[in-house]
This record gives structure tokens, C-alpha cells and sequence, in this order.
């Protein structure tokens, strides 16, 4: 190989073809073989080495790298330890290093912990010496080349179908919606579907640490990813300046991939001065504790009093969508309440659908169903956009 310059990934397969031609061990060997001998050399090269196999399989949604010697893949949701490890440490920082480098991204002993992602759009999360004991850890997390839909989460009972045509109608009604949940439980992936609601005459701002929203059908969209400073002096870009630049680019919605620190007070603003039809997420254990994480996040940016931030939660978010992943593994809408405001200095909940178990099937299923509890109390949204619920 010339290291003298930069090679094209056909110079280095003719070389690689070339030297398994002239070892006279080889020459025996199947096509079939030879042709797995030459794509392992190549990834080893050129792509990702051993891990280049399981990101391009379309059925396993996370790997898991615990140090060279352990990984794990989640496929269908399950759990499975594999057999394969990284030849040395050397080996898996060098893939590590290819990972973050095409994201513009840095990853050290100074600054070991950083988020990327894939060409492919997977996430991924690395933490490196001295905070990994066991040696580089890097969680990949895969998300579906072919978007979900509303009808995927129907058929899969995800939600009900008089919910999906209730969050249907709140998203073009510009209702500000706010989904919770936990890690893996599918925020990300009913954000997604939600914006296939979205008019296709809207401009639409999605803001993200980590880009990974696949959002559907709109042509006036603009994405915008938070930068990390690195060695070159170049600044941070927070998601704080990315959601107040947004502010002057004529939206007519915005959307926070996810919040988890002081932007959350931005975010809440935004959705107080017009910019209605705003989505966001973040992590929690029910529509509850969203509410006192969201307060907790905004006091983190700001010293208000706790008043005056319930009165703007109160205002800014209109619906909270709470997900859930069940003991079976299945992923639901556990919860869609409406935020009343204030009550007694505290926000007022209306629980519109809940999920409801009602039993177990032999294979270990849960049954249940999203049931309607409650109705819409402010439906001006909806006069406005020409909708009527029932």
C-alpha cells in the first residue's frame, strides 16, 4: 500500500485480491471463502474491523463493546454475547478514533466520554480510559433505514388506533407536544412518526446534540447539531445557541431532539412566544416526573422562582406522551395527559389515555390496551385549525 497518498477503496480491494492470488494457501479455498476472507481484510482496513458486519445487519438495533474482549448485540430485543473480540485494545481505539474523526468529533484521556454517529445515522456513545476501568466502552445504538410509521405502531399495539387518530389531529392543531420515557423505550421513534402529521407547507427547525430524527415528507426542513470545542479552538455550539439562533430563522416549528440540562428553559420559552406545533423529549419515569425534571432543568439555567417556572411549563407544553418499554420487551404508550395549568401553585394533570394490563399469555406477553379516560379541556387549538374531537 502506498501510505504516500490517499488510496480509493477499489485500489485497496485490487491489492487485497491480488495478495490472496499470489498465496498459493489460498488457491484451494471456495469462492465463497475468498470472498469473506477479502471483505474481513477490507473492513479491517478501511471500515469498521469486526464491527462493520453487525452494524450493517438490519435485525440488531444496539452492540454493546465492553473492552476488546466482550460484546453484546440486542436483536429483537434480546440480549446475546458474542463470540467475536477486537484482536487488541490498540485495534478497537484505532475504530473508535475513525468513528468520532468523520463526526469532527475529539475523544481522550482529557476528554474521554463523547456522542457520535454512523454514516448510516446509528448513534453512538463512547467512554474511554481513565473512566472505563475494563477498557473502551462503545454502545451503538441502530435506528431502522425504513421510517416507522403510524401503521407500524398500530400493527405492533404500540397505540390505539383512537389514540393515533387523537395525536394526529393535536399535531396539526400546532398543540405542543412533549414525550417522556426511558432509555430505549421509542421517543425518538413516535417523534418521528408525529412529524409525518406535520403540514408539508411548514418550516421546520429540528435541533439535536447527536442528529439522529428521520423526519418525514418535509421538504422545508433544517437541522441543526450541537458542536463540542476541540483542539482547533474552535468554540462550543450548545444546544442552548442552536434553539435561540433557531428563534431567527422563521420557524414554524421547533424541534428538540431531546432535553437534559439548562436549554430546557429555551425550549420552554420558544414554545411561549408563537412557535406552536414544538416537540421535544426527555427522560423519565411517567408524565409526573417529567414535569419536575423539566423544573429542575430550567432552574439549572436561571434562578427563578419555582412559580414562575410551573407557570411557564404550564403554558409552553400543551400534551406529554409517556412511553414505556413492558417486561415482554414491547414498546407502548403508556400515557397521553393534557397540562391544565396551574392548581394550588401546582400543574394541574388531566390523564386523557392510560394503558391498562389485563393480563399475561403463556409466552410471556402482556396484554393491555391504551383506554380513554379523560377529554380535552382546551380545544381553542383545534377551533382555530378547523378540527373537531370527540
Amino acid at each position: 500500500m502506498d501510505y504516500g497518498r490517499e488510496m480509493t477503496d477499489e485500489e485497496i480491494q485490487d491489492i487485497i485480491e491480488d495478495v490472496m492470488l499470489s498465496e498459493t494457501g489460498l488457491r484451494n479455498c471456495s469462492i465463497r471463502q475468498r470472498q469473506r476472507l477479502k471483505k474481513e481484510l477490507f473492513d479491517s482496513l478501511r471500515r469498521l474491523d469486526i464491527l462493520q458486519m453487525f452494524v450493517e445487519d438490519p435485525s440488531i438495533t444496539e452492540i454493546m463493546i465492553n473492552g476488546k474482549d466482550c460484546m453484546f448485540i440486542e436483536r429483537e430485543g434480546c440480549l446475546q454475547e458474542l463470540d467475536t473480540q477486537f484482536e487488541s485494545v490498540e485495534k478497537l481505539q484505532d475504530v473508535i478514533q475513525q468513528i468520532v474523526a468523520r463526526c469532527n468529533r475529539v475523544v481522550n484521556e482529557a476528554s474521554p466520554i463523547v456522542d457520535a454517529r454512523l454514516e448510516n445515522g446509528a448513534r453512538v456513545n463512547v467512554v474511554m480510559n481513565p473512566i472505563a476501568l475494563n477498557g473502551p466502552i462503545v454502545t451503538i445504538r441502530r435506528f431502522p433505514q425504513k421510517a416507522i410509521t403510524m401503521d407500524d405502531l398500530l400493527r405492533r399495539q404500540s397505540v390505539s388506533q383512537e389514540a393515533a387518530d387523537f395525536l394526529e389531529k393535536l399535531v396539526k392543531a400546532k398543540y405542543n407536544i412533549f414525550i417522556s420515557g426511558g432509555t430505549g423505550s421509542g421517543k425518538t421513534t413516535l417523534l418521528n412518526v408525529l412529524s409525518g402529521c406535520i403540514p408539508k407547507d411548514e418550516r421546520v427547525i429540528t435541533i439535536e446534540d447527536n442528529a439522529e430524527l428521520q423526519l418525514q415528507g418535509l421538504r422545508n426542513l433544517v437541522r441543526l447539531e450541537t458542536r463540542n470545542k476541540n483542539m482547533d479552538n474552535c468554540r462550543e455550539i450548545s444546544m442552548t445557541d442552536l434553539i435561540r439562533a433557531s428563534l431567527r430563522m422563521r420557524p414554524d416549528r421547533i424541534i428538540v431532539g431531546e432535553v437534559r440540562g439548562a436549554e430546557a428553559m429555551d425550549m420552554i420559552q420558544a414554545m411561549n412566544t408563537g412557535h406552536e406545533g414544538s416537540m421535544s423529549t426527555g427522560h423519565a419515569n411517567s408524565a409526573a416526573d417529567m414535569l419536575f425534571r423539566l423544573e429542575n432543568m430550567m432552574l439549572m439555567g436561571r434562578e427563578i422562582p419555582l412559580t414562575a417556572i410551573r407557570q411557564q411549563i404550564a403554558s409552553g407544553i400543551d400534551i406529554i406522551i409517556h412511553l414505556g418499554r413492558q417486561r415482554d420487551r414491547t414498546r407502548k404508550v403508556l400515557e397521553i395527559t393534557e397540562l391544565c395549568g396551574l392548581e394550588n401553585g401546582n400543574i394541574r394533570l388531566n390523564p386523557l389515555f392510560v394503558y391498562q394490563e389485563t393480563g399475561q399469555k403463556e409466552d410471556g406477553s402482556v396484554l393491555g390496551s391504551l383506554r380513554r379516560q379523560g377529554r380535552l379541556c382546551h380545544k381553542e387549538k383545534l377551533r382555530r385549525a378547523g378540527l373537531e374531537m370527540s
